[in-house]
């Protein structure tokens, strides 16, 4: 088999089978991720790689294989328990790993029939990790516990990392890592230019780091990078909350989508028993604010961990743009300190958590001095007169081509205004109310010309998007009010 759209049909068939058990798709992939990575480990170990293990005999493929029934559901049980102790990718994989197949039976065709049968070493990287990145998508779209929020369409993706250019010796991060995409796309690209010697490669798979606050999503990015050969010898992912921390000025490039939802909360437990939500805000001293607005915190915490003339390209919603206060003070200081040289407007419709407006903000960090180091703002406006659906009219690499060609990545003094691309001025920038950075200068079309609407799937769709983002600003000022 060596088609992963095959290989994608044939491990989601399944799925349907457990489902009818209350599994869902989610539960369905981590327990794929676990036997995956325990069949792997057992075809690494073999005669045809001869490596050593990294899992305990006890707790390998081997041992599991072996048992049925009641045996197998005891034993598949402790051993991930066991491996979720274990130090490294191994124990990012497991941690709180749960059996979540309660038919015995069920469980050992989906061990012997579906994974068992495949030697999955043996298949490209593109093939496997394609097929894995595959079932994350599907993940992603079901509405029902989908993990949408850890997942950026693979065409913005490629084109934030087409322009951003990473190259061999970059340190690369993503400090809201999800299920890896940033990291993964980086790697591809730096493998695709080519010229790499084998012990080059060996040294590029150290570059990549990120962080991922949520266990299942760090979990299924280690098994992402790992399954399209991004596999050093520690876990390349932190299990840890990046915004608790400044590790210093440490990465050439930053590529991230942080976690949509404005605020940051933990949960709490209080004198009386109850549990409640806390709201969090960051006392840092590198932080130029306060402020419980997770996406401003992220746009801080990335200003400090690049290297000077480090570069960041970060997906962000509009808040970020307009936002009073703490927000006017970050822009202002991020344009002061960083040239903020290019914004995305991204179209609506493109994420799976409904009512997001969101923009990619692309800037250099610069050594300090007296005067700004923005100098010109350039706009993209993707997003006006243009209409797409994540299942019917998806947004594609071709869409995204025009932007890519305007971002004049090899020169950017090379660059021209037109229709869709206008420059603005720092001046005129702080000159507007609060430096509003949201703007935009074409006219919907759809709101002149009545006889060219949009497919009624495109209105309905942008219509849930309106009401999802008035939805959610509600329940920012619920929260403001009870806090």
């Amino acid at each position: 088999m060596n088609d992963s759209n095959q290989l994608v049909k044939k491990l989601w068939s399944y799925c349907d089978t457990l489902r009818d058990d209350g599994l869902s798709y989610g539960d369905y992939v981590e327990q794929l991720t676990y036997l995956l990575f325990l069949k792997m480990d057992d075809e690494r170990s073999g005669p045809l790689y001869n490596k050593e293990s990294r899992i305990p005999e006890k707790y390998n493929w081997q041992a599991l294989i072996s048992k049925e029934g009641l045996e197998l559901e005891k034993h598949y049980i402790e051993t991930l328990q066991e491996l979720g102790k274990e130090d490294g990718i191994i124990g990012v994989i497991f941690r709180k790993a749960q059996n979540k197949i309660q038919d015995p039976a069920k469980l050992r065709k989906l061990i012997l029939e579906l994974i068992n049968k495949e030697t999955w070493l043996s298949l490209e990287s593109d093939v496997k990790g394609d097929a894995y990145e595959g079932l994350l998508e599907k993940n992603a779209s079901d509405v029902k516990g989908g993990a949408g929020q850890y997942f950026t369409p693979r065409s913005i993706i490629n084109a934030m990392v087409e322009v951003m250019k990473p190259g061999k010796n970059m340190k690369i991060h993503d400090p809201a890592a999800g299920t890896g995409g940033f990291l993964l796309s980086a790697y591809t690209h730096i493998l695709d230019e080519g010229g790499l010697d084998k012990d080059e490669i060996k040294d590029l798979k150290d570059n990549f780091s990120g962080n991922e606050i949520v266990a299942m999503a760090a979990r299924l990015c280690v098994m992402n990078l790992y399954l399209h050969g991004l596999e050093p010898e520690e876990s390349p992912i932190k299990l840890q909350d990046s915004l608790k921390k400044n590790p210093g000025m440490i990465y050439d490039m930053i590529l991230t989508n942080p976690p949509f939802g404005k605020k940051s909360s933990e949960t709490i437990v209080t004198d009386e028993g109850d549990i409640g939500k806390q709201t969090l805000t960051y006392s840092r001293d590198d932080f130029w604010a306060e402020t419980s607005n997770k996406q401003l915190n992220f746009l801080q915490h990335i200003k400090s961990i690049l290297k000077v003339n480090g570069k960041a390209a970060v997906v962000l919603p509009d808040n970020v743009l307009f936002e009073g206060g703490a927000g006017e003070k970050i822009r202002k200081k991020l344009m002061e300190t960083c040239d903020l040289h290019t914004i995305l407007r991204l179209p609506t419709g493109l994420f799976y958590a409904q009512g997001v407006k969101a923009n990619v903000l692309f800037f250099d960090k610069k050594e300090a001095s007296k005067e700004a180091s923005t100098k010109k703002v350039w706009i993209y406006d993707l997003r006006t007169n243009k209409h797409f659906t994540l299942k019917t009219s998806p947004l594609s690499e071709k869409d995204l081509e025009d932007f890519v060609s305007c971002y004049c990545v090899d020169d950017r003094s090379e660059r021209k205004e037109f229709e869709r691309f206008k420059c603005f001025d720092y001046e005129e920038i702080l000159k507007r109310d609060k430096t509003n950075l949201d703007i935009f200068w074409l006219k919907d079309e759809s709101l002149e010309d009545l006889d060219n609407l949009p497919d009624p799937d495109v209105i309905a769709g942008e219509l849930v998007e309106e009401l999802g983002s008035v939805l959610e600003q509600l329940k920012e000022i619920r929260g403001d009010l009870s806090d």
